[in-house]
């Protein structure tokens, strides 16, 4: 499928979307929410695509945010309808997706963009990369998931802090609050996280699907995460994966759960 705002390739089971707006700091605007839904479709249906990276074109950002002039022409409705748009459509749908996501953040990750990296399982970030919520500074508060994720991955006063004062964090003290997991160079970022997705691609696919429902399970109000979990682990034992995988390790080789 072919996109205007981004650019996408798939090598060996990994799918990098690229946002392809360097001009505008690969600022989200209504085609590029689009876009972006529509690949991640493409992530859920292509049987060929394992696992996928999100990052942002050029070398000053990764998202630096929302298309602020998209704004002007929105009221109270109107800006519920496009924050409700927006999470479903991307941001809980990439956090809910079976297949792992992952984020490569190089430069700004800022307001929608620091929502975006968030919405993915994990996030690597290169040591120039620039965090933060600086959404109150135009009157406004996170709207696509931000004040609930910040606050599940770094804890409520820090979260809290962020988002009051607008402040940026870079990559070094993004990853010790655990909003990151790794920094590298810049041309470092895509080959880690391939790398890091090689690697999972090698365990159990339905095995991962399901580590991605329980750990989601935690956060969803409307269901009781051990509970799920229980269900989650009996679910593996139906499956002809984990017959390979048991039968693997008590005859001392590598599974094989590509066939």
């Amino acid at each position: 499928m072919s996109y205007q705002t981004l650019l996408t390739s798939l090598e060996d089971g990994i799918f990098i979307i690229t946002i392809n707006r360097p001009d505008k700091l690969n600022a989200l605007n209504k085609t590029v929410i689009e876009e972006l839904s529509a690949a991640v479709d493409e992530v859920y249906s292509n049987a060929a695509i394992k696992t996928a990276v999100i990052t942002g074109a050029g070398p000053k950002a990764f998202v630096a945010g929302a298309d602020i002039s998209e704004f002007l022409s929105l009221d109270a409705s109107g800006g519920e309808a496009l924050a409700g748009k927006g999470q479903e459509q991307v941001f809980n749908k990439i956090e809910r997706s079976p297949k792992p996501i992952i984020a490569a953040v190089n430069g700004f990750a800022l307001g929608g963009g620091c929502e975006l990296a968030m919405s993915c399982h994990f996030r690597l970030a290169s040591d120039n990369a620039k965090f933060g919520q600086p959404e109150v500074n135009l009157g406004l508060i996170p709207g696509y998931g931000g004040t609930q994720r910040l606050v599940q991955l770094i804890g409520k006063g820090k979260a809290t802090e962020l988002m009051m004062t607008a402040a940026m964090i870079d990559a070094n003290e993004a990853k010790q609050l655990g909003l990151v997991n790794y920094v590298t160079t810049a041309d470092a970022l895509l080959l880690k996280a391939k790398e890091l997705l090689t690697t999972i691609m090698s365990k159990g696919p339905n095995a991962i699907a399901k580590v991605i429902a329980a750990v989601n399970a935690y956060f969803d109000h409307s269901q009781n995460g051990f509970a799920a979990e229980i269900k989650l682990f009996g679910e593996c034992f139906g499956t002809e994966e984990m017959k390979e995988g048991v039968a693997a390790f008590l005859e001392k080789r590598k599974a094989e759960f590509d066939k």
